[in-house]
């Protein structure tokens, strides 16, 4: 016979379950409602361990685990920055840095015995792009901005919260080259339409340039950008799987739904410099727009070529800007052995290409974009150094709209809903909250790099020069970036 004990053990054993059950099924209510946490929407309750370890891993790591500067391509130290940043939670720590100051390359800011006090600091000044040589000229207040990112390598509630939050943040917004879709008109912030080598949304339907299209989106765009290569995969054209290609985006791009998309490795109407400058000056003068070139560094040979030519044939024909990639870039899919091995680093190819526009008297016609793994405040100030006048970034969004870096973005099966067009994992990036990390990210970075700035005793960040950096050779010995790099002199014409 069953005795009285058992029965007890049995119903309390009944009762614990459907109390452990019941905490299963309220945790899993609480998780797909709340809004803040994308992967916990769409992985309700299990999602909990990787917020346990995550908060819990600087501690572990001491115990069984590397530092958290390891990790590629973003470390953890630097994720979390960008994480804070766009929380807008303080960046403060305690007892100390990790990050290695003996480490080859690392940066260091020359601080000022006497830096500035806040009455005397200024805000940072908008430049004016395309000033005097084209109809509609913009002004650009930001200076990190948002790096090309095409509507199909991204899903449409991540491409909404960009634009909402660029517009919010004063930065600008570039397209990819993918085309205008009418979620990166969401937010009505400045957008820079890229050209890429498919011609994507500015082509007509034999795929050739429309200077119809053209004109129709000068009515929009802030600005175009002719995409000749990315840090990713110079030589190679952008790559959409066929699963990531729903008829919204075919119609939008031109093509077919559900089918590859491969771009050409170069336009086909721009085989050199001159009939690359040719297509600048026409399509400013067609669409009124700047024009701007967006390129990776091989060598010296193609910058010291542009620039001698631009001064042979005048500024008219100059691009407005030029956005220089690092062979580190990379948001989008990429052959492994081109992302790894082909291009400069950004480290060296802008301080070559800075210094050919001033050798050549070009510097203050042409603004410089940097981009290429540039998502810290650190990075954004190097890069005014090094005489930048703006800092793209899509990885550093990427991460403000919650990417775990769980690198599938050419999977569609992103955890986050960021890079993938499958609406329940869509349903975990909610645009009202989201879009406000993204301004969060970029108002923190431009504030951030000011805060350098005015330790190092200057009024706001466009006074950067290379004297203010020194950058790591060796333990124990650092050179100034004005000494590894010197200003070169003008050349005579």
């Amino acid at each position: 016979m069953t005795s009285v004990l058992d029965i007890v053990i049995i119903s309390f054993g009944a009762m614990l379950g459907l109390i452990i059950v019941g905490l299963i099924l309220l945790l899993f209510i609480q998780d797909v409602t709340q809004k803040k946490h994308s992967v916990l929407r769409n992985y309700p309750v299990i999602g909990r361990l990787r917020f346990i370890l995550e908060n819990q891993g600087k501690y572990l790591r001491q115990y069984f685990f590397a530092s958290d500067r390891d990790e590629m391509p973003f470390n953890r130290a630097t994720r979390g920055w960008v994480y804070k940043s766009a929380k807008n939670k303080s960046s403060m720590v305690g007892f100390g840095s990790t990050y290695d100051l003996r480490e080859p390359g690392s940066v260091i800011f020359v601080n000022a015995a006497f830096p500035i006090q806040e009455e005397s600091q200024l805000p940072t000044p908008s430049l004016t792009i395309g000033n005097h040589y084209c109809q509609h000229p913009f002004e650009a207040k930001s200076i990190i901005n948002i790096s090309g990112m095409s509507f199909g390598a991204l899903s449409a509630p991540a491409v909404r919260a960009l634009s909402l939050g660029a517009a919010k943040a004063g930065c600008w917004l570039n397209t990819g080259e993918g085309g205008l879709a009418p979620h990166h008109q969401e937010g009505d912030c400045d957008i820079i339409v890229q050209i890429g080598t498919a011609k994507y949304g500015i082509r007509d339907k034999n795929g050739d340039f429309s200077p119809t299209r053209a004109k129709a989106l000068g009515k929009i765009a802030s600005a175009f950008e002719i995409k000749l290569s990315q840090g990713a995969k110079p030589g190679k054209g952008g790559m959409l799987p066929g699963s990531k290609i729903n008829h919204e985006i075919a119609e939008i791009r031109g093509i077919e739904a559900f089918k590859d998309s491969i771009s050409p490795n170069r336009h086909q109407d721009i085989s050199n410099i001159d009939e690359l400058l040719d297509k600048i000056h026409y399509i400013r003068d067609l669409t009124g727009r700047p024009v701007g070139v967006k390129t990776a560094i091989g060598g010296w040979h193609f910058i010291n070529e542009l620039c001698e030519i631009i001064n042979r044939r005048g500024l008219d024909y100059a691009p407005d800007f030029l956005t220089i990639d690092g062979g580190e870039g990379g948001s989008g899919a990429a052959p492994q052995t081109l992302i790894d091995s082909v291009s400069l680093p950004i480290t060296e190819a802008l301080p070559r290409v800075i210094d050919s526009l001033i050798e050549s008297g070009l510097k203050d016609r042409i603004h410089v974009i940097a981009a290429g793994k540039l998502v810290t405040s650190v990075q954004g100030a190097w890069a005014l150094s090094v005489g930048a006048d703006f800092v793209n970034t899509a990885r550093g969004f990427m991460f403000s709209l919650g990417c775990i870096q769980a690198m599938r973005c050419h999977k569609n099966t992103c955890p986050t809903g960021i890079t993938t067009h499958n609406k329940r994992l869509q349903n975990g990036l909610v645009v009202q909250e989201k879009y406000l990390r993204v301004a969060n990210y970029a108002t923190n970075v431009n504030k951030e790099i000011n805060m350098i700035a005015h330790s190092c005793g200057l009024r706001h960040a466009r006074e950067f020069k290379r004297d203010h950096v020194r950058i790591v050779e060796s333990a124990g010995k650092s050179v100034a970036l004005n000494v590894l790099y010197p200003y070169p002199e003008v050349l005579k014409q």
